[in-house]
């Protein structure tokens, strides 16, 4: 395999910092979570469209029906974790949600493990339990005892679930296709999904505000763009447990922008949680980093 024109550690990081507005915007929208989502994917999709026709159209002759299949796979997961997780916004806080969707190691090992085979050292699998930890801590003060907030934290469960099968299943595919196309082909299915979804709940398409209107096209430059486009282009170079780690930094800029834009109190717990998924992030790329190394020198 060739080597990446940019380092894909530092585009992950930019990705991560990018998709910390989710949740922001998401707040500030006083849409429907369905419609929400609809628009983030939608909008994408017909930014990205020109780019496709322009360069990528021919590139879809040499897509195999396993890798249309893992695309679909991959689309509708990603549909319903946005409808999972932005719902999950009007039951819990940015911290406690954010938290708990970036908790994606916790489904990544295995799934890479069983489906890819890919090994993990006892260092690697202490730095990804002190993040998960870290995580946690930042989220404690702010979970409450309430059938509210704990119907939020599962939905966000359930959204972290869903997110990590979608990079299971785009990481095979990513591999043989470019970023343009595979992003393309995944946001399409994304959006159609959350097309027929919209229309089973009912939610009307056009009647929302301007700024509603502008939160749309923002979570569609962003969070999804400079965000997910980022991840799908990175697993080409690096593992899905590299991928989900550092996105392990996303309740990080998410509960700052909260602090700063909507006014959430950020404790004690949250600084302290934010230190120590950073530690666990440090000693999980390092190591995941020196694994790749010492694999291609082996080549």
């Amino acid at each position: 395999m060739n080597q990446p024109k940019w380092n894909p550690y530092v585009l992950v990081v930019i990705g991560v910092l990018s998709v910390s507005t989710s949740a922001i915007f998401v707040k500030l929208s006083t849409a429907p979570s369905g419609i929400i989502a609809f628009y983030r994917l939608f909008f994408s999709v017909l930014i990205i469209l020109p780019f496709f026709l322009w360069n990528h159209r021919t590139e879809t002759k040499n897509i195999t029906g396993r890798d249309f299949v893992f695309s679909i796979i991959a689309g509708v997961f990603l549909a319903f974790h946005f409808i999972l997780w932005f719902e999950s916004l009007n039951y819990t806080s940015v911290a406690s949600s954010t938290v708990l969707v970036t908790l994606q190691p916790l489904f990544s090992f295995v799934g890479t493990y069983f489906f890819y085979k890919e090994s993990l050292t006892p260092l690697m699998i202490l730095s990804g339990i002190i993040a998960i930890m870290g995580s946690v801590i930042i989220s404690w003060g702010d979970f409450a005892l309430s059938t509210k907030a704990l119907f939020g934290d599962f939905l966000a469960l359930i959204a972290c679930a869903l997110i990590t099968g979608y990079l299971l299943f785009g990481q095979t595919v990513r591999k043989r296709l470019s970023l343009t196309t595979y992003t393309f082909i995944v946001y399409s299915i994304s959006s159609i999904t959350l097309l027929f979804y919209v229309f089973v709940q009912h939610l009307p398409l056009f009647s929302y505000s301007g700024e509603n209107w502008l939160y749309f096209v923002l979570l569609a430059i962003f969070p999804t763009l400079f965000g997910h486009s980022l991840f799908n282009w990175s697993i080409k170079w690096i593992s899905t447990n590299v991928v989900s780690m550092m996105i392990l930094l996303e309740p990080v800029g998410a509960t700052l922008l909260a602090y700063f834009i909507l006014d959430e109190k950020v404790r004690l717990s949250q600084w302290i949680g934010g230190i120590i998924v950073l530690i666990g992030l440090g000693l999980f790329s390092y190591r995941g980093k020196k694994n790749e190394q010492e694999t291609q020198n082996h080549l």
